[in-house]
């Protein structure tokens, strides 16, 4: 089989398999002659999808592809292959389809590091009371009006916008749309339209904070998904043809590649300080953020960050009691019963379920790999707007340059 024709069936299948469970297809802006063609197929089987895929697999050895084009091309077909063999009722182990969809192995983190975190933001908050009380009451300081949401939205879009063009280069075309929406099991979500368009929807039902805004901002659109979106599409897709970029599949390791990197954005374009810059602008509009307080907190909370993903193995791996798993995220997260209860719904969505190690492994994958060598912070996050790569070839050289890190990661 040719390489165009690979890439074509690797389209295909990931098309054929939205139509098994809609939304696996976060966006697709190749050839819509293949997406009618899907659309009036016969509904597939996924277990014949799982075989093509492997099939598939096999075929690619042979092809005429860049190495880079057959190393992300393989990997994805794995995460395809699983993801049609859990639709055609495979009993796949939590740990197992993780690793098959993001190319990474999990584990626990240890209750000693959260404990750490405690004391860290105890130390940081003013106040009396327990940790969980003073961030409570912190937050409720820091809670955007819902009225005013809208507003700080397109604020810290336009001015991470401003940042982002200064850096890298961007279609002058480009635009984002935000909506603002409830009733979601996410607390926003880039719908990439094509074109350099992007429609962001932010869930209003979370109470966003000031402190948290401007994170969620980059991650969804500057220069987070809708840049990266925008840079493969004129770059990869446009320039160099790789087709199968024009596919961005959910549980697939370019979910945890563009999940890290989106979780980073503010770190590459801000960084150190984006407490005080998001303060300034958002005095704009006359809301009060003491920004150098927001960043010390943030910073303690990192230490935080493997909770979630311990969530999510309570709930699948160990079979825990869903209340069980809302008391843990209660007791390490130092959140109330409510907004546990809202993750508990996104780590219990069916196609969601393995979703939250891209935001875990992936902010420590990526933030490794962007720590190594000599290029300044924007040129290596540059090479992952605009490169095909795949988590194991970080984290290959990560370990490279640091094979000394140990392995426990707990």
């Amino acid at each position: 089989m040719d390489a165009d024709r690979i890439v074509r069936e690797y389209l295909l299948l990931g098309l054929r398999l939205d139509r098994l469970s809609p939304g696996l297809v976060d966006s697709f802006t190749g050839d819509r002659a293949l997406r009618r063609a899907v659309d009036v197929e016969p509904r597939p089987h996924p277990a014949a999808l799982s075989r093509q895929a492997a099939l598939l697999r096999r075929e690619l050895a042979g092809a005429d592809l860049a190495p880079d084009r057959k190393r992300f091309l393989d990997a994805h077909l794995v995460a395809v292959e699983t993801i049609a063999r859990k639709l055609a009722g495979v009993r796949v182990g939590f740990v197992e389809e993780v690793r098959a969809y993001f190319q990474v192995d999990i584990r626990p983190g240890h209750p000693d590091t959260y404990r750490r975190a405690h004391a860290a933001l105890a130390e940081v908050l003013p106040g009396r009371g327990t940790p969980a009380r003073r961030l409570a009451e912190h937050r409720a300081r820091d809670e955007v009006p819902r009225g005013r949401l809208a507003h700080a939205v397109h604020a810290l879009s336009g001015a991470l916008r401003d940042r982002v063009r200064q850096r890298f280069e961007l279609p002058p075309d480009e635009v984002v749309e935000y909506e603002i929406v409830t009733d979601k099991p996410w607390s926003g979500f880039n719908h990439y339209l094509g074109g350099f368009r992007s429609r962001v929807a932010i869930n209003a039902d979370l109470g966003h904070r000031m402190s948290s805004l401007p994170q969620l901002v980059a991650h969804e659109s500057y220069p987070g998904h809708h840049t990266e979106h925008c840079r493969k599409e004129v770059g990869l897709v446009g320039r160099r043809g790789h087709a199968e970029q024009a596919l961005f599949l959910i549980n697939t390791p370019q979910c945890l590649m563009a999940e890290g990197m989106a979780e980073l954005g503010l770190h590459a374009v801000v960084g150190a300080g984006w407490g005080r810059w998001a303060e300034e602008v958002l005095a704009d509009l006359g809301l009060r953020m003491d920004g150098e307080l927001s960043e010390r907190v943030e910073n303690a909370l990192a230490g935080l960050l493997t909770v979630r993903q311990d969530a999510a193995l309570m709930l699948h791996d160990r079979r825990a009691h869903p209340d069980d798993v809302v008391d843990f995220l209660c007791r390490w997260l130092l959140v109330p019963e409510r907004r546990a209860r809202q993750m508990l719904r996104f780590l219990g969505d069916p196609l969601w379920r393995a979703y939250t190690t891209t935001y875990v492994e992936g902010v420590r994958l990526v933030r490794a790999w962007l720590d190594l060598g000599a290029e300044t912070l924007g040129d290596r996050y540059l090479r992952l707007l605009d490169q095909p790569l795949v988590p194991a070839a970080l984290a290959e050289e990560v370990a490279a340059a640091v094979p000394w890190l140990p392995r426990d990661r707990g």
